[in-house]
């Protein structure tokens, strides 16, 4: 009987004891990770989100831009840091799945060495053509690709993004092989489209969308599932029948793995509430960015999902960066 005591009374304090993790965190100023550059989406992002947690958790979010191969080597610093809470980071979709798919050796493992939080936000990327490209759709592009399938090119954000395998995997389905012209990022590879210099792109809405709106390109549709509430009025791939295309940026929250679950949640429940503030998401809006606020399984599968769907794109065109 003693001994069962016991035993209870070690759970009870255990238990008690991985409670207060959550209860007592943060302990002080939190770093936030981001492996991209001061001004990029995920690192205003953090900032915006970041200014909400302050004021919520009562400790600084101190955000530290740490930059390099694509985002593995700032991502690979979350993954490496102390699974306290007092680190965390947001990361995007290449350093966080697609990168394991292009190079032959990973500092770390997303799936392993990783614990998924939330995806904060999610932005549309928009198929766009320079304005003396016949098409005024998705569809008619697909139609002069298929008659053309050598003659048009696409700009994208670098060998490897997002923005060149969603090009690639559209223009798979008319059977074509346009001519790809990397650039060194979002502004210089829409300036491109506007130039005349190549004649489509798939990118960030952020940063198309002004050019669009000075009629300086056309937009012809989202590489999305469901249209974007950012743009309502933009029709989807999948309204033209290309489902299989989804490039959306999204921007998630992860931590080291090993993290204890009640700080993880914590974290989590936080991150959600915030975005779930009115005047967070006319920022946001702003930004052309959508809150998502999942769960992290969901947010877990989403990584999964995006090695599955990229992984046969990579594989065709024999994509690697290293």
């Amino acid at each position: 009987m003693g001994r069962w005591l016991a035993c209870t009374a070690l759970a009870a304090t255990a238990a008690v004891s991985t409670l207060s993790h959550g209860q007592d965190w943060p302990s002080g100023p939190v770093r936030v990770i981001v492996p991209f550059a001061a001004g990029s989406t995920p690192d205003i992002t953090a900032r915006l989100i970041g200014e909400r947690l302050t004021a919520r958790l009562g400790q600084p979010m101190v955000v530290e831009n740490k930059t390099g191969a694509a985002g593995n080597i700032g991502t690979d610093a979350i993954a490496k840091a102390k699974p306290d809470g007092q680190t965390i980071g947001l990361s995007i979709a290449g350093p966080l799945a697609v990168n394991s798919l292009l190079y032959g050796k990973m500092p770390y493992d997303p799936a392993r060495d990783l614990q998924p939080v939330t995806i904060a936000t999610s932005q549309p990327a928009v198929l766009v053509v320079a304005n003396r490209v016949p098409a005024r759709n998705a569809a008619e592009l697909l139609a002069l690709l298929k008659k053309q399938p050598k003659a048009l090119s696409y700009s994208s954000m670098g060998a490897g993004t997002i923005s060149h395998l969603a090009v690639a995997a559209l223009a798979a389905r008319s059977e074509a092989d346009p001519v790809h012209v990397p650039y060194p990022g979002s502004g210089a590879a829409v300036t491109a489209v506007i130039a005349g210099d190549v004649d489509m792109a798939i990118l960030p809405a952020a940063t198309v969308m002004p050019h669009v709106r000075n009629g300086r390109i056309k937009a012809l549709a989202v590489a999305s599932a469901k249209r974007s509430p950012s743009l309502p009025d933009l029709p989807t791939l999948a309204e033209a029948g290309i489902a299989d295309v989804q490039a959306d940026a999204w921007i998630g929250y992860v931590v080291p793995a090993g993290t204890p679950a009640p700080i993880v949640k914590r974290l989590h429940d936080e991150i959600v509430a915030v975005l779930a503030e009115p005047a967070l998401r006319e920022k946001l809006r702003l930004q052309f960015m959508d809150p998502v606020g999942n769960t992290p399984d969901a947010f877990r599968r989403v990584m999964a999902e995006d090695v599955a769907r990229w992984k046969p794109v990579i594989e065709k065109h024999r994509i690697r960066l290293d």
